[in-house]
């Protein structure tokens, strides 16, 4: 017998997990690719290594004796965090994509207008971009870095590099603003007013800083319309259906040739735009794609 803290054979340990998770040694002679008689085999020395059974048959199939169930614990943990971890590695050595999440509107009128910069900056980077809303879930993997609007405190275990901060104004055509020109923010209801179920908090919040009444933005807003994303509203606003609440930095570039205006200026929300990612993607290209960020946002 085997000393105490010596281990058995790697093959013989990957044997008994398939076919523990499998119950079939059949099963785990299909996926691992060798025959029956090897997976046999391979059992039976590791049977012989601890000098006890692991299987009990129970009709066609195989079933962990309680020493066998006690070693699938841990080897099936063991195996799947080694798959990880050379998955990890390989994907690692080959330049895996960089995989940026980023809200819709931001997308669209900020970060794809400047994607051809980017690329040039940092081609090494390998970047792919998608549109989702909120923050980074930690349980992903597939994302490397999340783009977005968020309010501290910051999600623990992840890397979050604050950028700039957000401002929201209430913004519309020349046509709308410029009756209003002078006049005191007060002067809004006289529009109409357009929200976005998206973000519910942003015209309180403004109207808050801009000291107007509860109860009458209450009014004007139920009175108003309503669209479901951000996106829609601001084609509704550059369409001129009425005064829209908006990010200052997504509507830069129709704030900067005059297709929207901003009549009282903008606020801010308390929430900032921050690159989120796990210490890894932090390694692999996020601080260049941060530092790339800071410089760009500082043009806008």
């Amino acid at each position: 017998m085997s000393t105490p803290r010596s281990l058995p054979p790697l093959n013989a340990l990957r044997a008994f997990e398939a076919t523990a998770r499998l119950g079939s040694v059949t099963a785990a002679a299909e996926e691992l690719s060798v025959t029956h008689g090897a997976v046999s085999r391979q059992i039976r020395a590791l049977e012989a290594h601890f000098a006890t059974t692991l299987f009990d048959r129970a009709g066609r199939g195989l079933v962990l004796t309680r020493h066998g169930r006690r070693l699938h614990a841990g080897v099936g943990d063991a195996f799947t965090a080694l798959s990880e971890s050379c998955h990890g590695l390989a994907a690692e050595i080959e330049g895996a994509p960089f995989t940026l999440a980023c809200p819709g509107s931001l997308l669209a009128r900020w970060l794809i207008p400047r994607l051809d910069r980017l690329q040039r900056a940092l081609p090494e980077l390998r970047l792919n971009v998608f549109a989702s809303e909120g923050g980074l879930d930690p349980g992903r993997d597939d994302v490397s870095a999340s783009l977005a609007f968020i309010s501290p405190p910051w999600p623990a275990g992840m890397r979050v590099i604050e950028l700039a901060e957000e401002t929201i104004g209430a913004v519309a055509t020349p046509t709308i603003t410029a009756p209003l020109e002078g006049r005191p923010p007060a002067a809004l209801f006289d529009a109409t007013l357009l929200d976005t179920t998206s973000r519910p908090q942003a015209w309180p919040q403004w109207a808050a800083a801009m000291g107007l009444d509860d109860e009458q933005l209450a009014r004007a807003r139920r009175e108003g319309q309503s669209f479901e994303h951000l996106y829609y509203l601001l084609e509704a606003a550059l369409a001129g259906l009425g005064m829209a609440i908006a990010p200052r930095l997504v509507i830069a570039g129709e704030l900067a040739s005059g297709r929207l205006i901003a009549p009282w200026g903008f606020v801010d929300t308390g929430a900032r735009l921050c690159l989120q990612m796990p210490r890894e993607s932090a390694e692999r290209g996020g601080e260049q794609l941060a530092q790339w960020l800071r410089e760009e946002l500082a043009t806008s």
